[in-house]
């Protein structure tokens, strides 16, 4: 039985119910700000830590809502939680990711994310990889998401 990892993260929506994105660096897709938590650390903790790292944003923990577990794919599962961003609060131009990784060509250190935006719900697709845009299809409606939200 393999063991299934959890990566926690933070789907933030604006008012118009537009999702942020982030460019996962070396890649062709953007992601939600997400990864695996540390040794003790709450999903919400690291759900936080990984949007500070990835984006430079910062959310105070009672901002989130938990929106629990989901399968993501054959190995790995995503603890997600989600935030209503107000106009402003977010500017893309002014995020910055300051965890770094080895660059595949050369191993030197790159970020883990280099680029920022919003999506419409529609648009998810076009940006997203396969896992995120089904999850967003089918178990968590980034629509209804936004009308509960």
């Amino acid at each position: 039985m393999n063991a299934r990892t959890v990566s926690c993260g933070v789907v933030l929506l604006d008012r118009r119910g537009y999702v942020f994105l982030a460019h996962a660096t070396d890649t062709s897709h953007w992601d939600i700000p997400k990864g695996q938590g540390e040794p003790g650390e709450a999903p919400i903790e690291a759900a936080l830590r990984e949007l500070r790292e990835e984006t430079g944003i910062v959310f105070a923990p009672e901002r989130l809502t938990d929106l629990g577990r989901f399968a993501y794919r054959h190995d790995k599962d995503l603890h997600l939680f989600a935030v209503r961003v107000e106009p402003g609060e977010v500017d893309v131009e002014r995020c910055e990711c300051t965890s770094m990784f080895p660059s595949r060509r050369d191993g030197t250190p790159i970020p883990e994310m280099d680029g920022f935006l919003w999506v419409s719900p529609a648009d998810v697709g076009r940006y997203a990889s396969r896992s995120l845009a089904r999850l967003f299809d089918t178990t968590l409606s980034l629509s209804e998401l936004d009308r509960t939200l």
